[in-house]
């Protein structure tokens, strides 16, 4: 076997989010190839091998990766619409206008997404595309070949939807699948595209999309297969008080209960918003390890509340951070949900103690890894991890006079990304992709934009 390639990041300031929380006000990363191969206080260790490039990381703080838990790429093209609507409004009056995307506007979408999380610390993102269109393309394969070629990690979440309006849904009738189609359609995801593998770069989870938009044996059998085949599985929950209203009403009971009656819960799953939580399904998410994807943003922008992490943190359930679709979190950046997660929820019941910094950098990094099931590999910087990180430039004007580098990143205004690595491989320098041509994509997701634009319009 070849030598191990190695590169050298030194006089950094470090945040592992290990268990311990371990930092370092200055010290070391050694990349081995593909993995982290040490760390420490200091310098790197001298007589090293194979080191292929060394990094001065002066006035630099080094962060795992962001690890992103819940998106929609193609509402990229759909930004800036309905924007003062809440969440059922606002998708009755986008539903239309989604159901005419084909592979070619979802190739540009998934790029401008990939691109706008991956410029801003993200090292594995992931995409719930439920929105399959008859005679639209291989959307799937645009997507996970958008993440391919910028070379972030990715979870595809197959979503489906099955209940349109004539059986009580929100989706207009054209824009859904069958149920059968629908189950078809995921199975064959999953096994063309799921990779098993500790370093894998691209893997897929069963993920219908909402319980107003999804029949109960969708939910069922959807849980069936995603055992079956052993993935993961993704779907909305708890967002609205409309959605608990319509669960009542439908199905005579709550949100999470319903969840569970379907096999919905467990440590295989992890659910969007989850804002209307009572004790009762705070609890039931601990006791089963149903994770959370957490999008302040998001739910702000829809008025839907505010999600009560604490309280979940505190009973032991998994939560990561979510960006949502770009077209109710125009920004589509994940770094800056460090931020409003920490903001927003301070606002809560618990006010100036809800979460501090770091448990903002966490639910970014090691939180989004545990829902994504892959607190393993990445999320933390430990050796023997993946060599997914994150190198933020804290010495300009913006962070240069807040004394500890944490609250800079969490508190201060976007940090810019100086480099990010995934699996060792760098993605990103000064700010910019290496991995694509950013000008490039702007210009095919405003075209594409446009296009849909006229063709929703026409019909």
């Amino acid at each position: 076997m070849a030598a191990a390639q190695r590169i050298v990041i030194e006089n950094c300031a470090i945040a592992t989010v290990d268990a311990n929380d371990t930092e370092y006000a200055t010290g070391h990363v050694v990349l081995a190839d593909r993995r982290i191969e040490s760390l420490g206080a200091g310098s790197a260790p001298e007589g090293l091998e194979n080191v292929v490039r060394r990094i001065d990381a002066t006035g630099h703080l080094v962060t795992p990766g962001l690890v992103n838990t819940h998106h929609h790429f193609y509402q990229w093209i759909t930004r800036g619409l309905a924007t003062d609507h809440n969440l059922f409004d606002w998708l009755v009056a986008l539903y239309p206008t989604w159901a005419r995307i084909d592979e070619q506007m979802v190739r540009a979408a998934a790029q401008g997404s990939l691109a706008m999380m991956a410029r801003g610390g993200v090292t594995t993102a992931m995409d719930h595309h439920y929105v399959y269109p008859k005679g639209s393309g291989d959307l799937s394969g645009a997507i996970i070949g958008a993440a391919r070629d910028m070379g972030v990690r990715f979870t595809l979440a197959r979503g489906s939807m099955d209940r349109s309006e004539k059986d009580g849904g929100l989706p207009p009738d054209f824009a859904v699948e069958t149920l059968e189609g629908a189950l078809a359609a995921t199975e064959e995801t999953v096994k063309r595209h799921h990779d098993t593998s500790f370093d894998a770069m691209t893997q897929v989870a069963v993920a219908p999309c909402s319980p107003f938009s999804i029949s109960t044996e969708l939910l069922r059998q959807g849980a069936e297969l995603a055992r079956r085949l052993g993935v993961r599985m993704h779907t909305h929950g708890s967002e609205t008080v409309e959605e608990e209203k319509f669960c009542h009403e439908l199905f005579g009971m709550g949100p999470t209960d319903y969840f569970e009656s379907t096999g919905w819960l467990g440590e295989d799953v992890w659910m969007a918003h989850c804002v209307h939580m009572n004790d009762s399904d705070i609890a039931a998410f601990a006791r089963t390890r149903t994770g959370v994807a957490h999008c302040p943003s998001s739910n702000a922008r829809l008025a839907a509340g505010i999600a009560r992490v604490p309280d979940m943190l505190a009973a032991g359930v998994p939560v990561g951070l979510g960006v949502d679709g770009t077209a109710s979190n125009e920004s589509g950046e994940l770094h800056t949900e460090l931020r409003n997660a920490l903001l927003v929820n301070r606002l809560g019941a618990h006010r100036e103690s809800a979460l501090n910094a770091r448990q903002a950098l966490r639910l970014g990094t090691y939180g989004g890894a545990q829902v994504l099931g892959r607190a393993a590999e990445i999320g933390s910087l430990e050796p023997g991890k993946l060599a997914d990180l994150a190198l933020w430039r804290m010495d300009t004007l913006a962070h240069a006079s807040i004394a500890d580098p944490v609250t800079a990143l969490v508190f201060g205004a976007a940090a810019p990304v100086t480099a990010s690595f995934v699996n060792g491989r760098q993605i990103v320098e000064n700010g910019r992709l290496l991995t694509a041509d950013e000008d490039a994509i702007a210009r095919s997701t405003r075209a594409e934009a446009r296009r849909l634009a006229e063709i929703a319009a026409r019909d």
